[in-house]
C-alpha cells in the first residue's frame, strides 16, 4: 500500500510543479492538461480505495 501513496503524491508533486511552472503559453492546451492531470489523479484515488476496499472484504472472510 505504500507503493500506491508514495505514487499518487508523486503525481500530486508534479501536478502542483506544472501549474506553478506553466510551461504551455497555449491558455486551451493549458487547460486540457490540467483537466486530464486532475482525471488521472482522481482515478488514481479511485484505484487506492478499491484495493482498501479489496484488502477489507479479504478480512472479514
Amino acid at each position: 500500500m505504500k507503493k500506491q501513496l508514495y505514487v499518487y503524491a508523486g503525481l500530486i508533486i508534479l501536478f502542483v510543479a506544472y501549474n506553478f511552472y506553466k510551461p504551455v503559453k497555449d491558455e486551451r492546451m493549458d487547460a486540457i492538461i490540467n483537466i486530464l492531470f486532475a482525471s488521472v489523479l482522481f482515478l488514481y484515488i479511485a484505484y487506492i480505495a478499491y484495493l482498501v476496499l479489496k484488502r477489507i472484504g479479504k478480512k472479514d472472510k
